[in-house]
């Protein structure tokens, strides 16, 4: 592994730990999303508690962060591999971001927004995955599941020698669902357009 491809995977944990909830809700003084709602520093929470403006606004920064390293380490030349790695560091960031005491969202958009540099095919078939099921169900959880559920098959379609880094980050986030999918057995689960209470 080269040095260049180090300072990327590091590049891109950094830009993932930078938390696009808690940045916008302070900067918009809005309510904090790891305070109300679920408690998720992500788009979906702060459309809950916040509205749509601010969600929009976190998940196209939370897009970004993801597909900015990503982006710069395809134009740098670095195999499709250690492109997917790069992504799934992004995604780490967010999860686990250092600079928000390692506490950090789902990784839905930021798994988003690195796939989309490197396959618009998959990822279309992955937005039409997760949107059909959204409008299906109404719930983005189960969007996310099943998107990457079917994420690794799409990528072996289109692009097989990503399907190890997207099968790795699927699971990844599939994992992170863990809280959703119990609350979903018990029925206890928000559906994404719900409003939460701010009291």
């Amino acid at each position: 592994m080269s040095l260049q491809i180090i300072l990327m995977i590091i590049i891109a944990y950094l830009c993932g730990s930078l938390s696009g909830a808690m940045i916008i809700c302070h900067l918009m003084k809005l309510h904090n999303p790891s305070l109300y709602g679920s408690h998720n520093p992500g788009a979906t929470n702060v459309l809950r508690i916040n509205g749509r403006l601010p969600a929009v606004f976190v998940l196209i920064f939370d897009m970004l962060k993801g597909a900015i390293p990503v982006y710069i380490a395809y134009r740098l030349g670095i195999s499709p591999f250690f492109l997917g790695i790069i992504g799934i560091s992004a995604c780490l960031g967010h999860i686990f971001p250092c600079f928000f005491h390692f506490r950090g969202g789902k990784g839905v958009a930021t798994a988003l927004g690195m796939m989309a540099p490197i396959g618009l095919d998959f990822t279309g078939c992955f937005l039409l995955t997760w949107f059909f099921t959204l409008i299906t169900t109404g719930y983005s959880s189960v969007a996310a599941i099943v998107g990457f559920l079917f994420a690794p098959l799409y990528v072996w379609l289109f692009k097989p020698e990503l399907t190890l880094p997207v099968t790795m980050l699927s699971c990844l986030i599939i994992i992170r669902h863990s809280s959703n999918i119990m609350r979903l057995l018990k029925g206890e689960e928000p559906k994404s357009f719900y409003r939460h209470s701010k009291k």
